[in-house]
């Protein structure tokens, strides 16, 4: 008898351990079941399932299918693409996505690749949105007639620049006149976006362009071009942004004071460390 109940109760461990591993697994199908499903409609929500692909990051079924959204038909979903690949750090999408930037015709698609490359460590990504601040890239010649076209799209402005530009502008007191911008034929919050990016570019002539938009005829990319430059940490350009102090828009003497007086003090702090 007490065998007998010795391997019931081996039988019983023994099933409830496959009960357990069936239970594990279909709790694991079942978010994939649901994600792959969302990937196979159409519209927005295609668009939401790639991009809450890039919460999974460090997982490779993901980024393979982040990856493969890059060529989808519709745009909306590229970017979407895009963004996951940048939000996961997915490496291996590097090679697809500098080949997509150069290719793409659609504006928004290409910016939010620059940022996924920027993501990824590629200084790819800020080519494109030097391009965006000053109108002319790096290497010489103007935008795309397509890049042209978005800049100057109200309707297009408004969704990109609430889902691009309003979200790299760090400044919340004039955000209520970010928000303003966007109704009008205007490029200034995604070149302000723009700006703002290009603070982490260490390249000579992203800092050169910073400077010039320093004086563009938008105040918020001013303020964002001099935001920028504080964060670059260079006192060599104070001359060069100290007239803004006497700026008669708020946001502009005001950012161009806190800048120069954060160069100062990183001036002063390098000179302290040497004499150390």
């Amino acid at each position: 008898m007490r065998q007998r109940h010795l391997r019931i109760f081996a039988v019983g461990v023994c099933l409830a351990g496959f009960v357990g591993q069936v239970l594990a697994q279909s709790s694991a199908d079942k978010p994939w079941t649901t994600l792959e499903a969302g990937l196979a409609k159409k519209g927005d929500t295609r668009v939401v399932a790639v991009r809450v692909l890039g919460l999974l990051e460090r997982n490779s079924k993901a980024a393979k299918l982040a990856t493969a959204a890059l060529g989808d038909e519709d745009a909306d979903v590229r970017a979407a693409a895009a963004s996951s690949l940048g939000q996961m750090h997915a490496k291996s999408s590097a090679a697809k996505l500098q080949e997509s930037v150069k290719a793409e015709k659609d504006p928004g698609v290409v910016m939010a690749e620059a940022r996924a490359l920027i993501a990824l460590g590629d200084p790819l990504g800020y080519a494109v949105y030097y391009a965006v601040l000053t109108g002319e890239k790096k290497s010489g010649g103007g935008l795309l007639d397509e890049q042209k076209k978005m800049l100057h799209d109200p309707k297009k402005m408004a969704r990109f620049g609430f889902e691009q530009g309003i979200g790299y502008i760090p400044f919340a007191s004039i955000g209520l006149g970010a928000i303003k911008v966007l109704t009008k034929d205007d490029s200034s919050p995604v070149r302000a976006a723009a700006a703002r990016i290009l603070a982490n570019d260490s390249d000579p002539k992203s800092g050169e362009a910073l400077i010039e938009a320093s004086s563009d005829k938008s105040s918020l990319v001013q303020a964002a071009a001099l935001d920028a430059l504080s964060h670059r940490g260079d006192p060599g350009v104070i001359p060069q942004i100290e007239s803004k102090l006497d700026d008669d828009k708020p946001e502009v003497r005001l950012t161009a004071a806190a800048a120069i007086v954060h160069l100062l003090d990183t001036k002063a702090h390098g000179m302290s460390n040497k004499q150390k």
